[in-house]
């Protein structure tokens, strides 16, 4: 069996920017075994999967270890293959996730904007070890499907440096029912900054990360009295999010560019997965 990939850098206007996802159409689904392994295969943080529903697409997502519940930048990614290579003529997509729901993403010139809901966070006592690991003390902690930690400065969260066995150790082994570490501060030159780490998954430290953005949009948006933001991404290749509280929905924007496009070949005698 013969499919499409499409490799694409999510939320940056340059190649090597951005956080880069695969994305592979389908006409109908495949064993989860296999897509597993076309993941891992990738070696990407996310790869898409999609296949077409009436006027609607049905969307999964993939670490190299895992499937994920929810994935911004390869949404958004994948609404970029839609749009720009299979020259959808619409200006919106809509999407539906077995683990998510409904979600969108619309198209405004070269930005675009997904729809994604709302996760709120909550205090929390720390994990033991978890400030060792992480390379630095917060002023606040949270948690939502994620630990969330939140720290005075920019440069505090340019300069952590984690312990990514240790973090690893801390998901794992402790069963903190959590995929990932959020950390985020007040931005020098945007309204806020963040990190995402999630050893436990496959994916040390995420480039750019749609879905830690569904909790970091209405925390910051309480904090600094505001509905639009700007946000950056301060990983190694960094990303830039244009953000908007709606209700208890968010508004991610952001560039995308096509890096690649090949084909895989995979046995087509694996069984196949129903949605």
């Amino acid at each position: 069996m013969k499919l499409d990939i499409f490799q694409v850098d999510a939320f940056t206007n340059k190649p090597f920017g951005g956080n880069p996802a695969a994305v592979v159409p389908l006409d109908n689904w495949l064993a989860e075994d296999l897509m597993q392994k076309i993941a891992l295969e990738n070696n990407l943080a996310e790869t898409a999967f999609f296949v077409r529903n009436g006027d609607a697409y049905d969307i999964r997502w993939f670490t190299p270890t895992f499937e994920i519940d929810l994935c911004g930048h390869a949404t958004l990614a994948t609404a970029f293959v839609i749009f720009n290579v299979l020259n959808l003529e619409t200006d919106k997509i809509r999407f539906h996730s077995h683990k998510s729901g409904a979600l969108s993403v619309e198209k405004n010139g070269d930005i675009l904007t997904l729809d994604f809901p709302v996760r709120r966070v909550s205090p929390v006592d720390a994990p033991e070890g978890l400030f060792e690991a992480i390379g630095g003390v917060p002023k606040e902690i949270f948690k939502a499907r994620d630990y969330f930690l939140v720290y005075e400065t920019e440069r505090e969260v340019l300069d952590l440096k984690p312990d990514f066995s240790a973090l690893h150790k801390i998901a794992a082994f402790l069963k903190i029912d959590a995929h990932g570490f959020i950390v985020t501060a007040p931005g020098d030159s945007s309204d806020f900054v963040s990190r995402f780490f999630a050893p436990e998954i496959g994916v040390f430290e995420d480039p750019v990360t749609g879905s830690s953005h569904c909790n970091l949009i209405p925390f910051w948006a309480e904090r600094l009295g505001k509905e639009k933001m700007f946000a950056r991404q301060v990983s190694a290749r960094g990303g830039e999010l244009f953000c908007e509280l709606a209700g208890d929905r968010v508004k991610i924007g952001g560039n995308a560019v096509l890096y690649l496009k090949g084909e895989i070949y995979v046995d087509a005698g694996e069984k196949r997965a129903s949605a």
